[in-house]
């Protein structure tokens, strides 16, 4: 597979994928939305299930070296690297990433390959959050309680359509991620 020709196949599965699910995700779609023959993906990729795969591979890497990106301390307390994440994911809403996200969770419901791939992005996930929960001096178990609650209300609050407005909603926000920072400073 020519990496960069392949790139372009791939951001177009993710986009019909973000669009319309698994199903969406036909050559023959995906070949009208970039204006080209079905011919170009064959050069690429041997048939869909390669595509599939390889947006798994490049969705499951993607997102672990992304929190492992933001977990790293980089000279800052796990406190300021802990609110760093919180705003990062309730300030800055990514509509496609997250309807990806959406998408390959839906699609882990029924293929093994996606529930492995959502499972190790969980890990890493609950793994590089949970550290950083210990580096403030929770024990494990706590740090491990704490990391779960912190994911639970990443993903939580944007799936809700709250009946407040953008000012109310942020207040929300900031109430809510200091009570997952509090625990941490009683920790010390």
């Amino acid at each position: 597979m020519t990496e960069s020709k392949g790139d372009v196949w791939v951001a177009a599965g993710f986009a019909e994928l973000a669009h319309s699910g698994v199903d969406g995700v036909r050559v023959e779609v995906l070949a009208k939305n970039l204006g080209v023959t079905k011919g170009g993906f064959y050069r690429r990729f041997r048939d869909r299930a390669a595509l599939l795969e390889a947006m798994l591979t490049r969705w499951r890497d993607g997102r672990i070296a992304s929190i492992e990106k933001h977990t790293a301390l980089d000279g800052a307390s796990a406190r300021e690297r802990l609110k760093a994440i919180i705003t990062l994911y309730s300030e800055r809403m990514n509509t496609e990433a997250m309807a990806v996200e959406l998408a390959i969770r839906q699609w882990a419901r029924t293929d093994e390959a996606a529930t492995a791939a959502a499972a190790s992005v969980d890990a890493a996930r609950l793994k590089n959050v949970a550290q950083l929960y210990r580096a403030t001096g929770l024990p494990t178990e706590e740090a491990d309680a704490q990391a779960f609650l912190f994911y639970c209300f990443i993903f939580g609050q944007s799936l809700l359509f709250l009946e407040r407005g953008p000012r109310k909603r942020a207040q929300l926000l900031t109430q809510s991620a200091d009570k997952l920072l509090t625990e941490s400073s009683r920790a010390r």
